[in-house]
């Protein structure tokens, strides 16, 4: 299974040429809840603090400022540690 990829603070031509700001924009409180990805999702942090535990694996910190790519056919554990607002595009 792919890991999860993160770019901390990514370049802003990077982000124009993805796109990202005219994606859909997913926002929710602090809670916690199982996920599976059906497909690869790239998004992009705006605010909040998430840790991500892949099934089988360790924790993964995430937060504003980040570009980050799930791979599909992951299941994890989301952990919302400040409420989240970000860009989102599935493949």
């Amino acid at each position: 299974m792919p890991a999860i990829q993160i770019d901390h603070k990514p370049d802003p031509q990077k982000l124009d040429a993805l796109g990202v700001f005219d994606w859909p924009v997913w926002t929710k409180d602090v809670s916690e809840f199982p996920w599976t990805y059906d497909e690869q999702e790239i998004c992009y942090f705006l605010e909040g603090e998430v840790e991500v535990t892949p099934e089988g694996g360790g924790p993964v910190r995430i937060g504003k400022g980040d570009l980050v790519t799930f791979p599909r056919g992951m299941s994890c554990v989301w952990k919302i540690t400040k409420d989240v607002r970000k860009h989102y595009r599935f493949k």
